[in-house]
């Protein structure tokens, strides 16, 4: 009697642990699933910021490469001709070279996700390539802002003429120029926000998808 009750409660035993085991794996499959579903959320967001940031990045190029103008200006009753080209400032040289350099980035980044997106394959597939995107955002985003706030010196200068010098507001004159240099810093400085959420997807890449 003694027996068969022992070998009941071990059968009971046995029932309660494959019972266990099987609820292990649902949720080890549960969580498998919802974690896939996330990083395909990232990939899709990803995306999307890689798109916005070459759009930008490019107007603020073509922007940058159009400010040229050539007009009049009087100062002490003479007049003397302006010729504003951007390619006479190093700042405004550094923003085009910076810009220039994230719309290749983040076409050659689009081309990549847009083509493992199709074949349903992850965007980032290894940690390594996650760590490259994201020390790879985080530098071109610096470079752009710094490139953002040099121009955007130039910018000023050229509005507000130098300190106790007498030096005009060349903008009256020059505005198709000035105006063209201040929209294309504001999309760079869009540029630099979209970097740095892109930044911000590969760090949440790092810690769910690997």
């Amino acid at each position: 009697m003694a027996k068969a009750t022992e070998q009941k409660q071990n059968s009971q035993t046995v029932e309660v642990t494959k019972l266990d085991i099987r609820d292990v794996v649902t949720i080890a499959t549960t969580y498998g699933e919802d974690n896939r579903h996330g990083c395909r959320r990232i990939d899709a967001a990803m995306l999307v910021l890689r798109t916005m940031c070459m759009a930008v990045s490019a107007v603020a190029v073509s922007l940058m490469v159009t400010a040229r103008e050539t007009s009049m200006t009087t100062l002490y009753g003479f007049e003397f001709q302006l010729h504003a080209v951007w390619s006479l400032s190093d700042s405004l040289i550094y923003l085009v070279a910076v810009s220039s350099a994230t719309v290749i980035y983040s076409l050659l980044q689009l081309v990549l996700s847009g083509t493992r997106l199709v074949r349903r394959s992850p965007v980032i597939p290894t940690r390594t390539q996650a760590w490259f995107c994201f020390v790879a955002d985080q530098i071109l985003g610096y470079a752009m802002v710094s490139g953002g706030s040099a121009a955007l010196g130039v910018t000023n200068m050229n509005r507000t003429g130098i300190r106790h010098m007498p030096l005009p507001n060349f903008c009256k004159s020059l505005g198709f120029f000035c105006d063209h240099l201040a929209i294309s810093i504001v999309f760079a400085l869009l540029a630099f926000l979209l970097l740095a959420a892109s930044s911000i997807l590969d760090a949440l890449a790092l810690s769910r998808c690997f």
